[in-house]
């Protein structure tokens, strides 16, 4: 199992979709869990197969430089993220705004007495190149503010009275069978009062809604699923406090590059006669361009590593490195001419232009003893 493609660990075709991919490790996760296999060694070191073949597939970014590049395209630093939630930003980048005020501590997502959350977060596309070096992007939003009028309670004159559904608990209880379960009051949504009659202002919801735009500059190196925090532009509730604006982004993928964490990978098409001669030839990289030295008798899928030539880490810790991989190229259809030099050419190398006769020598005479 341990030389298995990801796909065949987890039993699945290289079209499968996220479901089916899903779908797969469940079956297999189950089948080799450490609880269902107490001591057994082998099973436990299957289950941990199976997470890492899920990590790669599940995640689109990883999944794109697996089937490119396999298991060596994944280690080149960067890393894979988790799974388990965002990459928050807020507290080093909250200051990088255009001026407003707002105070600098988080605060509560939601008081105790208002109907909403005070944060709130909006979801921001960037281009490849503006990820790559950073820019200023206006984002808006809408916000809500309590009902002034009202004091964000959505009744007339702010005069509420007790639920009659819950008894002003807030809560009401379900009995099935001998057991009875709890759930929020769905007339009062839990606030154990109702609005006696509607606020013409915010026509009962208790706040009022204002469309509001502002820039913020995106630090160089941000990648999808990273998430800003934006001090002092959420949600206003009754005491006047605000919440923070949350922008999580979202990275394009470019026609060329292909991002893992810091690294970027670049798929280089070299022909057969410069990868067995060596030759240097110039690529793209995000500052310009480089020389790429080819070994004599580079072969296909094969490396060149340039150090610091990748994406500056958002959090200032250096920068990643751009790795080109060769794809060799071969030509469509020969001349009688070009047919004619390769054949000369082959020749002059003698028995070194057959490998496969000195290989095979023994096998021959061991398949002719199989038949007499």
């Amino acid at each position: 199992m341990e030389n298995l493609s990801y796909y065949e660990i987890l039993e699945v075709s290289k079209s499968a979709n996220g479901d089916e991919i899903k779908k797969a490790y469940r079956k297999m996760a189950k089948l080799y869990h450490p609880d269902r296999n107490p001591g057994d060694e082998t099973a436990e070191h299957k289950f941990k197969l199976c997470n890492e073949a899920y990590q790669v597939l599940s995640d689109d970014q990883q999944r794109s430089i697996y089937d490119r590049y396999g298991k060596e395209g994944l280690q080149g630093g960067g890393g894979r993220r988790s799974s388990g939630g965002f990459d928050d930003l807020g507290s080093i980048f909250e200051e990088m705004f255009n001026g407003f005020g707002g105070g600098g501590g988080r605060r509560q997502s939601r008081a105790p007495s208002d109907k909403f959350p005070l944060d709130m977060g909006v979801e921001m596309r960037v281009s490849f190149k503006e990820a790559v070096f950073g820019c200023e992007k206006e984002v808006t939003f809408t916000t809500k503010t309590s009902c002034k009028t009202c004091k964000g309670t959505g009744a007339k004159e702010g005069k509420v009275t007790t639920c009659s559904q819950c008894g002003g608990k807030g809560q009401v209880y379900v009995r099935q069978g001998f057991m009875t379960f709890s759930q929020t009051c769905p007339a009062c949504h839990g606030e154990g009062t109702m609005a006696s009659e509607k606020c013409g202002d915010c026509k009962g919801k208790s706040y009022t809604e204002t469309k509001e735009s502002v820039t913020i500059k995106v630090p160089a190196g941000i990648d999808t699923g990273n998430r800003l925090r934006v001090s002092g532009r959420g949600n206003t509730g009754k005491s006047g406090v605000r919440g923070d604006l949350y922008v999580t982004f979202e990275v394009e993928e470019d026609s060329h590059f292909i991002r893992n964490g810091n690294d970027i990978y670049l798929e280089v098409p070299v022909f057969f006669t410069q990868a067995v001669l060596g030759e240097d030839i110039t690529i793209p990289s995000l500052n310009g361009e480089v020389t790429l030295e080819l070994e004599t008798g580079t072969k296909d899928g094969q490396q060149y590593r340039f150090r610091g030539e990748g994406i500056s880490d958002v959090h200032g810790r250096g920068k990643g490195d751009l790795i080109a991989q060769i794809h060799l190229t071969y030509p469509n259809r020969l001349s009688s001419e070009q047919e004619e030099l390769l054949q000369k050419l082959q020749e002059s190398f003698g028995i070194e232009s057959k490998p496969h006769e000195s290989l095979f020598e023994s096998a021959f005479e061991k398949v002719k003893g199989w038949f007499k």
